[in-house]
């Protein structure tokens, strides 16, 4: 059974020097009675789910610290949830053991969160006057992995429970996503989901929370109301600490989390991280996902597109941050607009630059709508759980739709996609860079660089019949070419592609047919053959000897469109992108064909061919048989 953080149990594992008390502590924590004999290493040992109040079991592992041991003991660490490091109070010199193991544990890369523990304090001289505070606090400071610090004594039984309390505690609501403990400040993860927590229940939008909205989140989130007693109390101690976080319509976003950092504070990390699984969040603070309702992509040619409700969605949102009506959002906007998100999902690539924008670097509508394409093409779960961030509060099933499958919409000789992926392949130096970039309406520049990562760029298009499609262009830079198609689904996820060369350039064109050539033979070993189109770039210089008659064979071989000649420099681009569009709109023409691969069909052409007239065959046989037997059975009655 699973417990309030969807865990179903806790590893501890126990380290320490060599007579400490591991075995002891954990033969008295699982007993409650000390033991007079114990064995040196124990077996593993399990508090069942009712031990503690969080009721999940916790398996709690011995080790052994002798040299011939460290094999298993790297094995058992790197398996634990915690790690609890012992101590014995009766030595002189702690930080040196505790600093030891410490290193070690960090040598290994355990990324568990440590609790330090000092057993026998029974056995410590009372003469001597250690501070633990003291002794931890500069190891705490330079080891953020220590959870917290304890000391207990088996024989005596003091706090002997509490140290796998805390081991366990340390996993199910730990302190380290929330919490900053150097500057004692919640985190910027942790702030963004309270505050959208906070936003979602103030229920009338004034920007504080009521009493009434307030005992309502306490029911939602702890299944028991306030008395009107306690919310006083509340606002109190809010107000003394925080004047601003109190005013006359209620608790502030400022006060609400001022109250969650003084939970953790006092060590009620369970309230906070209580409050964010009600509403959905995992251990890194993010909508789990059972949250995300992604809709199921069956096949690798299908694709994941918003709905038109949640298009109409991001409209509204897109004009409440709009606060100048400039029909643009600055970057401060955006940071606005997803400050309720873990963090803005547009920083970094494939998202930044990736749309068009103002001469002051601003979003327009239609950059915002086509970001948020980018994002549902290439990652429908962050796309669905930025939505439900920023206030998306339809049903997040409808938010998404699957497309149908391309090679269903090739039968059908139709699309019902809205937005379509195009792969732009080429030779270095052909001028692919130059034509993204001029696809977002960005002025050319006559500066070569080699493009070595892929590369996104998206944009709205407007069709001739008044509907608004989204193109996105994903090029694939020549060196990583190869790698592209070595994974045989490649081609699936991909509408149309383009083979973009310098027209004034032979070996890029023959480079680039070499590229199409590769392309269309995947696309018949694979079935997902794909819809392309030849991109004669950089018109404005003169072409190279027989470039006429070389692409009029290819493409008469390869059974495609003449080249589209294109000029990025002097700004003639054909209208290649509604070119681009129309290709993608009818699957099923401008697919290239190999020698190869038209033989093959033919092959299967005239074997369609043959069983059919093998068909009409056998039936003019059968019916003939039938009607020669109607014939003899009537002259025999005759007779």
């Amino acid at each position: 059974m699973a417990g309030v953080s969807g865990r179903t149990g806790v590893r501890v594992v126990v380290v320490g020097d060599r007579g400490t008390g591991k075995s002891s502590l954990i033969s008295t924590a699982a007993t409650e009675t000390f033991p007079e004999t114990v064995q040196p290493v124990l077996p593993p040992t399990r508090l069942p789910a009712d031990f503690y109040p969080d009721r999940v079991p916790v398996t709690i592992i011995d080790t052994s610290s002798s040299l011939e041991h460290r094999a298993k003991l790297a094995e058992e660490l790197k398996r634990a949830d915690a790690v609890v490091l012992t101590y014995s109070c009766d030595n002189t010199n702690l930080s040196r053991p505790i600093t030891f193991w410490l290193h070690e544990l960090r040598r290994l890369e355990v990324r568990a969160p440590v609790i330090v523990v000092g057993c026998k304090l029974d056995l410590r001289d009372e003469r001597q006057r250690i501070s633990l505070e003291q002794v931890m606090s500069p190891i705490m400071q330079q080891f953020r992995e220590i959870e917290t610090c304890i000391e207990c004594s088996a024989a005596s039984q003091v706090q002997v429970p509490d140290v796998f309390y805390y081991a366990q505690k340390a996993v199910l609501h730990p302190t380290a996503p929330l919490f900053d403990q150097e500057t004692q400040t919640l985190k910027p993860r942790c702030i963004r989901a309270l505050k959208r927590i906070f936003i979602l229940c103030d229920r009338d939008m004034d920007g504080a929370l009521s009493d009434a909205e307030l005992n309502e989140f306490q029911v939602q989130c702890f299944n028991a109301p306030l008395q009107p007693a306690e919310i006083v109390g509340v606002k109190r101690v809010v107000q003394e600490k925080l004047p601003d976080g109190v005013n006359h319509l209620g608790l502030t976003l400022s006060g609400f989390l001022f109250l969650h950092a003084l939970f953790i504070e006092k060590g009620r990390l369970e309230t906070t991280w209580t409050v964010l699984r009600k509403f959905g969040y995992d251990d890194a603070i993010k909508l789990s996902g059972s949250f995300l309702p992604i809709p199921a992509k069956r096949a690798p040619d299908q694709s994941v597109e918003l709905t038109s409700e949640s298009l109409e969605f991001l409209k509204r949102v897109f004009n409440l941050f709009d606060i100048d009506n400039d029909g643009a959002l600055r970057h401060d906007d955006l940071d606005d607009l997803f400050s309720t998100a873990p963090e803005s999902p547009w920083h970094e690539a494939p998202y930044r630059d990736a749309a068009e924008r103002t001469a002051m670097g601003a979003l327009s509508l239609n950059g915002f709508l086509s970001e948020w394409a980018l994002m549902t093409l290439l990652d429908p779960a962050s796309s669905l759980a930025n939505l439900i961030y920023i206030g998306y509060a339809g049903d997040p099933s409808s938010a998404l739709r699957a497309t149908r499958r391309r090679s269903l919409d090739r039968k059908k000789r139709q699309t019902e996609r809205n937005v379509f992926q195009c792969v732009v392949f080429g030779p270095k130096n052909a001028g692919k860079s130059s034509l993204l970039t001029s696809f977002l309406g960005r002025p050319f520049s006559g500066n070569y660089t080699s493009t070595v990562d892929e590369r996104y760029a998206t944009n709205g298009i407007d069709e001739l019949q008044g509907t608004r499609k989204t193109l996105i262009l994903r090029e694939i830079p020549e060196d990583r070419f190869k790698k592209f198609l070595s994974n045989k689904q490649s081609l699936a996820a991909c509408d149309a592609a383009i083979f973009v060369y310098d027209s004034s350039d032979e070996l890029s064109w023959r480079r680039a047919t070499e590229l199409l050539v590769e392309v269309a033979r995947q696309g018949e070993e694979t079935g997902f053959g794909v819809p392309c189109l030849l991109v004669a770039a950089k018109y404005d210089l003169d072409p190279f000897p027989m470039a006429a008659q070389d692409s009029a064979k290819v493409c008469q071989e390869m059974g495609i469109e003449s080249p589209i000649p294109v000029s990025v420099k002097s700004g003639d681009l054909n209208n290649l992108f509604c070119r681009i569009i129309r290709a993608a709109e009818h699957p099923h023409l401008s697919i290239p064909e190999t020698q190869t691969g038209r033989k093959h069909k033919q092959y299967r052409q005239l074997v369609n061919h043959s069983l059919m007239l093998f068909s009409v065959g056998a039936a003019i046989a059968v019916v003939g048989l039938a009607a020669y037997r109607t014939y003899a059975a009537r002259k025999n009655t005759s007779s």
